[in-house]
């Protein structure tokens, strides 16, 4: 009985020292992609912990874990174009905290979730709304590459101030509103009928031109035939095209033969 009351504490004893161990365990491991933010009491200090095994102080010191790794946030934002026209954007921004200022961001804004939603979400509305009011809804489609440009470089800016690389951001969709939708269609079946139309009158042009050269040129051929076309000439080709026989010819006297001479003369 004694041996098993002794056992007994042993085993409560051996749970409190693992407990007490536990609790003021005074090392820390950090992952891969991981910093941690050092505090004292509280107090967030400037050394920032890296990946691997550190040592704290129980109770003096605790720790906040923040991943600094690429991550990646998808935004839904309006706004409007330099000729008042409703934009619809879909944004993907991919991002992260830069290590070596975890512990101010942590001071300043807070966790990941708090970043995203106090600074990174705004941040994108408002830079979408300054860059496409510089530009007319057809040049927002026409230049999306400078238009892209402009936010990235816009935002770039504007999230490193709270300690916030931008690592890249895609425009994944731009829409308008369904009646700008409607109109732009409208346009571009105006546009390809007033095309068509253009072309076929460019064609009866050409057509009607290609008929005047072609009456012009038997015209002169013709005068050119009149001009050139002498006595002479019709009775030696009279003579080349003759096959040896006189014609005869019916008069008061009956049928007769023409004569050679009167022949070659006529």
């Amino acid at each position: 009985m004694k041996s098993w009351v002794n056992r007994n504490i042993l085993v409560k004893m051996s749970l409190s020292i693992l407990l007490v161990v536990i609790i003021f365990w005074p090392f820390v491991v950090f992952n891969a992609g991981e910093r941690g933010v050092l505090m004292k009491f509280g107090e967030v200090q400037e050394t920032i912990l890296g990946e691997g095994l550190h040592l704290v102080i129980p109770i003096v010191n605790s720790v906040k874990r923040l991943s600094v790794r690429v991550q990646k946030q998808e935004i839904s934002a309006e706004a409007s174009s330099k000729d008042l026209q409703e934009v619809y954007t879909d944004v993907a921004l991919n991002w992260h905290i830069l290590p070596e200022e975890a512990n101010a961001i942590f001071q300043q804004i807070g966790d990941e979730k708090e970043v995203v939603d106090k600074i990174i979400n705004p941040a994108v509305e408002e830079v979408l709304k300054a860059v496409m009011a510089k530009y007319t809804a057809e040049e927002i489609i026409t230049k999306r590459g400078e238009v892209k440009a402009g936010v990235d470089d816009l935002l770039t800016t504007r999230l490193k101030n709270y300690h916030i690389a931008v690592d890249d951001i895609s425009l994944v969709h731009v829409h308008f509103s369904e009646r700008f939708s409607d109109a732009v269609e409208a346009k571009q079946i105006a546009e390809q009928e007033a095309k068509r139309a253009e072309y076929v009158a460019i064609k009866a042009a050409k057509e009607a031109e290609a008929k005047v050269n072609l009456a012009k040129g038997e015209a002169e051929a013709q005068g050119l035939l009149v001009r050139t076309l002498t006595s002479e000439i019709l009775q030696k080709q009279a003579i080349e095209k003759w096959n040896g026989k006189l014609p005869t010819v019916m008069g008061n006297e009956g049928l007769k033969l023409l004569e050679l001479n009167k022949f070659l003369k006529n």
